[in-house]
């Protein structure tokens, strides 16, 4: 800084205000320490700034399944919106969410200064009151439950399973066979007990689940199964991955989709339209989840506000494609 303010003709305290973007300096004097800066190749020492004013500009995101369609998808979506925002992110991912990993995350954030943590969880750590997150810290959670401790940014989940199942019952089916994601997610909890609410209302036989992991290769393997039972003629999927591997072991057991049996996933990844058939699923907003998460806390950094309590739902809707017909014959 010394040296630009020699070779710019004016004092420290004038590159600082131009390096900081204060507002009371004259454009001339401004382009002189701007040509000074560029000539010396001089950058403004970020870390010695955040230290200076206590702002990092970086959001920390720690989460657990980062392969999955929907976390990379929200994990992009919030990467998006912090750079619009003039924020970066830092990513720590969380392999087994136990615990002492996810508080051995909190401590790694910290090591690597950030401003606020976006926890995305997909499992009932939070919802159980395990994990005391660290006093002081902006925190936003996604896809969980964190009580009344912070504010959730959340799919309408139960919404859209209804919304699946009350799709197919209309069609005509007498009931709906469900496979339903890991036990230990958060999401596929509410998708299932939303699925048997549905079934229950309407007077209608809950048929036994059947358990996949959110991949192709255990909705094949559920496909398999179904495929055996002759009373089966329509199928929610906890995720459209699933229903992609329940297409391919209908066609294999000649069952045809939706002739004899419909099927309805949950996501709507950009590749259900090419299915065949076209998947009928409901549409996650994943960008929206992003966007509002980044926006939360944003809000808490810039109001210097302690997180809120709360649940901030992002709607979902049904997407109606070729997989889904009425049975044939008596339902």
């Amino acid at each position: 800084m010394a040296d630009v303010a020699q070779r710019a003709g004016v004092s420290s305290q004038t590159v600082s205000r131009v390096s900081n973007g204060h507002p009371g300096v004259i454009g001339s004097t401004r382009e002189q320490v701007l040509t000074a800066m560029r000539e010396l190749g001089y950058r403004p020492n970020s870390a010695a700034r955040a230290l200076r004013y206590g702002q990092f500009n970086t959001i920390g995101v720690i989460l657990h399944g980062l392969s999955t369609t929907g976390n990379s998808n929200t994990v992009e979506a919030i990467a998006t919106q912090a750079a619009a925002e003039g924020y970066a992110i830092t990513l720590i991912p969380v392999d087994t969410p136990t615990q002492d990993n996810v508080l051995g995350a909190f401590t790694r954030m910290g090591e690597l200064a950030v401003d606020a943590v976006i926890v995305f969880m997909e499992i009932h750590l939070l919802d159980a009151g395990s994990v005391a997150l660290p006093p002081g810290v902006h925190v936003v959670v996604v896809d969980s439950d964190a009580g009344d401790r912070y504010p959730v940014v959340d799919t309408d989940q139960a919404g859209g399973a209804r919304r699946a199942v009350s799709h197919l019952l209309d069609l005509g089916h007498a009931t709906v066979w469900h496979v339903a994601g890991p036990e230990s997610s958060y999401a596929s909890e509410r998708r299932a007990r939303a699925w048997r609410t549905v079934l229950e209302d309407a007077g209608r036989p809950v048929p036994p689940p059947l358990r996949g992991d959110w991949s192709a290769d255990s909705g094949y393997a559920a496909g398999l199964a179904l495929a055996e039972e002759p009373q089966c003629t329509a199928v929610f999927a906890a995720n459209d991955q699933m229903a992609l591997g329940l297409l391919r072991a209908f066609h294999e057991r000649g069952r045809a989709v939706p002739g004899d049996i419909s099927v309805v996933g949950f996501d709507d990844i950009p590749d259900a339209a090419h299915f065949i058939p076209p998947l009928t699923t409901v549409h996650q907003d994943f960008a929206e989840v992003g966007r509002r998460s980044v926006q939360e806390v944003l809000r808490q950094i810039r109001e210097h506000d302690v997180p809120r309590s709360g649940t901030d739902i992002v709607s979902t809707r049904l997407t109606v494609r070729n997989s889904t017909a009425p049975p044939r014959g008596p339902a």
